[in-house]
């Protein structure tokens, strides 16, 4: 299992944000590259950046700082917010990074979703966040109709081999992350399943190593030290074995 680290963007800083309400949102860095050389330090492999002010209005607003992160080449990067055409997917990928995340987009405009599964393959990916059973969008600031488990289902028949799925009821809330949702997905499903939102203890990681998820993605738990990264990942590995 992969252990991804957390950067969440926003005019140029590392932040985060409670339960996705950017009301509540705390400054961690001014300088979102030096807390990547740090996690690369530690032995991460991949690194998972938010643009949270393109999650809201579109665009890639933070770009000059996921160039200056990708340029070090220290870290695989995937990336999602604000992910709704190809021209953002193409300059993405142009500065580097491995994996670009579709959100909104994957709802709100299916036939960029099928299109952009057929042309980029394992460079793309979707986010599936979840509020109540159904699919979150626009930075969390609306619901969808969609239930989850039947849009996984259809991400599953066009190809995507992997999901950033996250119960927002959980994240940087420190208070455990959904086994059951992720232990239900790895039943019912077979692409790569990427854990987010409440994964705030060494318990957290060696449990989703257990059920089998493809990655964790760790937030706030790092930032406030009750996580070490470090120790993250020997974790995920011990699971591993």
């Amino acid at each position: 299992m992969y252990i991804l680290p957390a950067i969440d963007l926003y005019d140029g800083c590392a932040v985060r944000l409670l339960r996705g309400d950017y009301a509540q949102m705390t400054t961690y860095s001014h300088d979102p590259a030096a807390v990547a050389r740090g996690f690369a330090a530690a032995g991460a492999e991949w690194l998972h950046l938010v643009d949270l002010e393109g999650a809201k209005s579109g665009g890639t607003p933070n770009a000059d700082t996921v160039s200056a992160i990708a340029s070090a080449g220290q870290l695989k990067i995937e990336i999602g917010g604000g992910v709704r055409s190809v021209e953002v997917i193409e300059r993405y990928l142009s500065l580097g990074v491995e994996r670009v995340i579709l959100g909104t987009a994957a709802i709100t405009e299916p036939s960029l979703l099928e299109s952009a599964a057929k042309a980029y393959g394992a460079q793309l990916a979707v986010g599936v966040d979840l509020r109540d059973g159904k699919v979150a969008i626009k930075g969390w600031t609306e619901t969808s109709a969609m239930e989850g488990m039947d849009f996984i289902a259809r991400l599953e028949q066009l190809g995507i081999g992997t999901v950033i799925v996250t119960d927002i009821s959980r994240d940087g809330a420190m208070r455990g992350t959904n086994l059951d949702l992720y232990r239900s997905l790895k039943e019912k499903f077979s692409l790569n399943v990427i854990a987010s939102g409440g994964v705030s203890s060494l318990a957290d990681v060696r449990a989703l190593g257990q059920i089998g998820v493809y990655g964790a993605i760790l937030g706030r738990a790092l930032y406030t030290g009750d996580l070490v990264l470090e120790e993250a990942l020997a974790a995920a590995k011990g699971a591993d074995a």
